[in-house]
């Protein structure tokens, strides 16, 4: 007897309105609900037979670990924050970067070798800059509570053991993070990797690894592959990782258009295998909109399928809490895996993978960008720990930043709904300009363009943050109206451009 996925009615109350044939369909769509629990369990399953499961071993540092109440927070905007956003270019590297030099970082004058007495000392002039193109969405880079934590992981651990983290990598503060973490995303358990890229690398490949511990041959017949349904615009790691899974024969790639619901109902009700994935950007790196998760959870009630979703940008940034697009949209539940980064509005580095704890011993026994990484330093760990505490606790940083976003919509008209914004002005040269001209009035933004964009879809990629203030929003919007004409400009691109 197997019960019913939460998101379906009780069978009971259904069959007494519905014959026999349609009986049949709704405990055909049962099943498949659950099928991903059973694939999952018959893979490790499997590799248990092959003993090739693999184990976290935490290494028990000295020292009792943090408690909450060990970290300040703060209720405003406070001077050290500012240096979130203000930061300096040495002279060479601007007028390089005016001119459009090609650099590799040398010109940063630091002196000449581990044998000059002037090593790590610098004489040149610097510009100030305020930057305008970073993820550290709320500023906590520079959070005192967070450098703290560091510094002191690092007075009593250095670096802590120096290995992967299924060798000697993994310790008590590594465990503590994932629970944080868990706890955060809504999510049984949670796996850390060295960085986001690598946690999405890892997911993929361990994706594809089902329908291969589960072939009836060497490898899995076409009927036996994972169907993996990607956004169009999705981050470059997804499609990596995709690509790898593809080139072992273990998934087939369904590409469908940005954020365009009605296509991937189409390439899902057409398609006959059986191990069905959707995988997306919570909220895009490039174009700043949010995919569309309310419909996304109704394809899942629909189709039966994984729904996994990269919450970089969205994870401390939305949500009441911090817990990120799913928070926000209320649909947490309807998310089956997570994927985040440390290293973006946490201020700090490193992945991340929410999941179950069988999904997570998948992972960790077949990922390999996880399996053959060195694990994150401990005092890397004690910061991240300290900043899911403060993002947490420190709310007022999540309405400065949306402010900041509301302040920027009524300045230029611009219908922005997100704290990343894509001004796209057209050709190469008009958006390497606009960046020449923001650049001299003493704006940090970059230009973007191909192969990261389209052809003739250049952009300026603008972020706001919570330490922001609104002049600093005011400035900017007067010197990009010097540069381009805000009443043309579009703010993201719909065209469905696919890099897979």
């Amino acid at each position: 007897m197997f019960s019913l996925s939460p998101f379906y009615p009780k069978t009971s109350d259904l069959f007494k309105s519905i014959n026999h044939e349609t009986r049949f369909k709704f405990l055909e769509m049962e099943m498949e609900a659950n099928s991903w629990d059973n694939w999952v369990e018959q893979a490790l399953s499997r590799l248990h037979t092959l003993k090739l499961i693999r184990s976290l071993r935490p290494i028990h540092l000295p020292n009792p670990l943090p408690t909450l109440h060990d970290f300040e927070v703060f209720h405003r905007l406070s001077p050290w924050d500012r240096s979130a956003v203000e930061i300096n270019i040495s002279e060479p590297t601007f007028l390089k970067w005016v001119h459009e030099i090609p650099s590799s970082g040398d010109e940063a004058s630091c002196g000449d070798g581990l044998d000059d007495e002037n090593f790590g000392a610098s004489h040149q002039k610097s510009r100030d800059l305020l930057l305008f193109s970073g993820n550290d969405y709320l500023g906590l880079s520079s959070h005192p509570t967070i450098g703290k934590a560091a510094a002191k992981a690092a007075q009593e651990h250095g670096m802590g053991p120096r290995g992967s983290a299924l060798v000697c990598g993994y310790t008590n503060y590594h465990r503590l993070l994932e629970s944080c973490l868990a706890d955060l995303k809504k999510k049984e358990d949670c796996l850390l990797c060295p960085t986001g890229f690598a946690a999405n690398m890892a997911l993929m490949v361990a994706l594809g690894n089902i329908s291969s511990l589960l072939s009836t041959g060497e490898k899995p017949l076409r009927d036996e592959r994972v169907a993996i349904f990607s956004d169009a615009l999705n981050h470059a790691s997804i499609i990596d990782g995709i690509r790898l899974a593809e080139r072992q024969g273990s998934v087939e790639i369904f590409v469908y258009r940005h954020c365009d619901m009605p296509h991937l109902n189409k390439l899902l009700s057409s398609c006959t295998l059986k191990k069905k994935v959707v995988v997306t950007d919570s909220l895009f790196s490039m174009d700043g909109d949010f995919a569309p998760m309310a419909e996304l959870a109704k394809l899942r009630k629909k189709h039966g399928y994984l729904l996994v979703i990269d919450d970089a940008h969205g994870t401390f940034v939305c949500g009441k809490n911090g817990g990120g697009v799913a928070e926000e949209f209320n649909c947490e539940s309807d998310v089956d895996i997570c994927v985040g980064t440390l290293s973006k509005a946490a201020g700090c580095h490193g992945g991340f993978i929410a999941c179950s704890k069988r999904w997570k011993q998948l992972i960790l026994s077949r990922g390999r960008s996880f399996i053959f990484s060195t694990a994150i330093p401990v005092p890397v760990v004690a910061a991240a720990l300290a900043a899911v505490v403060v993002a947490k606790k420190e709310k007022w940083r999540r309405t400065a930043i949306w402010n900041r976003v509301r302040d920027f919509r009524a300045l230029t008209g611009i219908p922005i709904g997100s704290p990343i914004i894509s001004l796209i002005v057209g050709s190469e040269e008009k958006a390497l300009q606009a960046s020449r001209h923001l650049l001299k009035s003493g704006f940090h933004v970059t230009a973007i363009r191909p192969p990261t964009v389209p052809p003739n879809s250049c952009r300026l990629r603008v972020t706001l943050t919570s330490v922001h203030t609104t002049e600093d929003v005011k400035k900017l919007t007067v010197a990009l109206s010097d540069c381009i004409s805000l009443s043309q400009i579009r703010v993201y691109s719909s065209s469905g451009y696919a890099r897979l």
